[in-house]
């Protein structure tokens, strides 16, 4: 479980988060809303140890993620796995080496053989057998998401975090991607936390949503009590991104 009580974070005069409370249990999947600077990336950082709180706490696991010391935090971190917006990809590096960076780097000793049978079973994981030796300019963006996330899923992660995971794909590609992440869910029994403005992939995906509003979390429910809901602020954001 993943636990986030009365999280306050600033930068100089912005307040960013006010005052976030939130319990992410094991195994679901969320979808974190809200308008552009609200502080939905703010927040997930928190809950990886990029930025430490002004005030409150987020708990993994029972772990105060700001008490941890650098150690004990970076095994933490391999518990999570993480696509960036843009997938993220190291554009010199061929796929297998994008994929196997975090082994590689690992203080685990792996021999070449072991790498390449897990970047081998992470690619078929997501739909793409057969491409380790391709750049990533030879890749389709729906392409890069998958590589990026095969990337997040080479240590066997417990959480996975998304960032806009559809977002510059057309819409055929963004269902195959909602349909990835509810197919690896399933799958992998992993917690997934999507922050997204697409409220197709919220419908899609989600078990739960939370939507952040000044600072807060304004709603906490399911995909359909969200689009019943008759909140003013609800309303605002979903006529502007229902689209």
């Amino acid at each position: 479980m993943i636990e986030i009580s009365n999280l306050h974070k600033k930068f100089g005069e912005n307040n960013v988060l006010n005052g976030v409370n939130l319990k992410i249990e094991k195994g679901e999947t969320i979808a974190i809303i809200g308008k552009s600077g609200c502080g939905k990336s703010v927040l997930i950082k928190h809950i990886v140890g990029l930025l430490y709180p002004d005030a409150g706490w987020v708990k993994v696991e029972g772990q105060i993620v700001s008490d941890l010391n650098t150690k004990n935090l970076y095994e933490l971190r391999k518990k999570f796995g993480f696509l960036f917006q843009g997938a993220a990809l190291f554009d010199s590096m061929t796929v297998e080496e994008n994929v196997s960076l975090s082994l590689v780097e690992s203080e685990n000793d792996y021999k070449k053989s072991e790498i390449q049978k897990v970047v081998a079973e992470k690619l078929a994981l997501v739909d793409l057998p057969d491409i380790q030796n391709l750049k990533p300019s030879e890749l389709s963006g729906g392409m890069k998401k998958r590589v990026g996330l095969a990337r997040a899923l080479v240590t066997n992660p417990e959480y996975i975090l998304y960032d806009e995971p559809t977002t510059g794909l057309d819409p055929i590609m963004s269902d195959s991607i909602d349909n990835l992440i509810k197919e690896l869910g399933h799958k992998l029994n992993v917690t997934s936390i999507v922050v997204t403005h697409d409220m197709y992939s919220v419908k899609n995906v989600a078990d739960k949503v939370a939507m952040m509003h000044e600072g807060i979390i304004h709603f906490t429910g399911t995909p359909k009590e969200l689009l019943d809901s008759t909140d003013e602020v609800i309303l605002d954001f979903i006529k502007r991104t229902w689209v």
